[in-house]
Formats: structure tokens, sequence, C-alpha cells
């Protein structure tokens, strides 16, 4: 039996309940695990943390790996050395350089934290986004399709919420024309409707 630990408004969290919609894949969902579990299955006290079986995994883009892995499924995460390299490319620079821009901005917009109230390091922080953003939109322009190539992969998953998030965070964008086409052909998919298109940053 397969258990996800993580309150579904969390990015990482949605990242992996997007996939099983994908996979088809049945789990148990436990949003709000006792904080002693939590300390118990990972060091780092955070979520999303996966129990299949006696395998403890934390780390959402691992998570994303492993099931994907697991269920056999060479369309979304490649068997080939050159093609998982290339989807996992893309999903670590989601989880570094994406991650790290977004940060003050989407605190001090959205989540609106106290700690965060610099408006001018938050307009920095859009500054750095947006740029980002039109890294992806170059990347999609090229491939004319998806973020690793002519195919939907695990690599759409996390960026289809990094997008999202982007998308509804206040300030001034600027319009990527590849991005919002992209964003468009993420939509029938299975579980985006749920986890990415409910109005949740």
């Amino acid at each position: 039996m397969l258990v996800l630990y993580g309150k579904p408004t969390s990015i990482n969290v949605r990242k992996v309940l997007w996939l099983c919609a994908e996979l088809d894949l049945p789990l148990t969902h436990d949003p709000t695990p006792a904080p002693d579990l939590l300390a118990t299955l990972n060091p780092n006290r955070q979520v999303p943390v996966l129990r299949d079986g006696d395998f403890v995994l934390w780390e959402s883009n691992s998570i994303c790996r492993y099931l994907a892995a697991r269920q056999g499924r060479d369309d979304l995460l490649p068997a080939t050395a050159q093609g998982r390299a290339k989807v996992e490319q893309w999903m670590d620079w989601q989880a570094t350089d994406l991650n790290s821009a977004w940060r003050h901005v989407f605190m001090a917009r959205v989540r609106q934290h106290p700690d965060f109230t610099d408006d001018g390091r938050a307009e920095a922080s859009l500054t750095h986004w947006n740029q980002l953003m039109n890294v992806l939109d170059h990347q999609l322009a090229a491939s004319n399709a998806y973020v690793a190539g002519t195919t939907f992969t695990v690599a759409d998953i996390v960026l289809g919420l990094s997008a999202q998030r982007w998308r509804s965070t206040p300030g001034n964008k600027p319009v990527l024309p590849h991005v919002d086409a992209w964003f468009e052909r993420l939509r029938p998919r299975p579980g985006f409707a749920e986890h990415v298109d409910n109005g949740v940053a």
C-alpha cells in the first residue's frame, strides 16, 4: 500500500498527486501526519513523504522519479540514459534555479509572510523569476511541444505546477506565448484540473 503524507495545498505534494492521477495509481493520502511520525519518516520534517511498504522516500522530484520507474512508465521517465537525463535536467532546474528565484516575491505577495515585507527584494525576485520563465519559453519554442521534447514527461508535471504559481503571483510579467500554449496542452491531462488549475498557488 502506498501512503503519501502532506497537505494538498503544498506545491510539492501536488506534484506527486498529479503524477498518481497520470499513473492511475491508487494511494492513501494523509494530509496531516502527526509531527512525531513525520520526524521519524523524514529527518527534515518536511513533506511530501512517500511510504511504499517498508520503503520510505522524501523529496518530491525523487518521489516522482521513483513512481514513474516503479510503474514502468518509460513515456514519463525514459529508460535510455540520455532520454532520462534530459527529463531529469529540467526537473533539477525546477528544484534549484526556479525555486530559488521565486521565494521572496511569492512569500511577500501570495503568502504575505511578515518576514518578507521588502518590496524592492520582492520585485528583484520577480525579475529573476521572469528571466527564468523566459528560459522555459525558449525551450518550449524549440521543442514546440513539451519541456523535454515531443512527448509529455514528469518534467512537465513539476514545471506545470511552477508555471501555475508564476501565473497566479501578482506583478508585472512578460507575455510568454510558448509557455501559454504549453499550459493549454497540459489542461486535458488526468489530474490537472484537481491538482493544478484549482486556484492554489
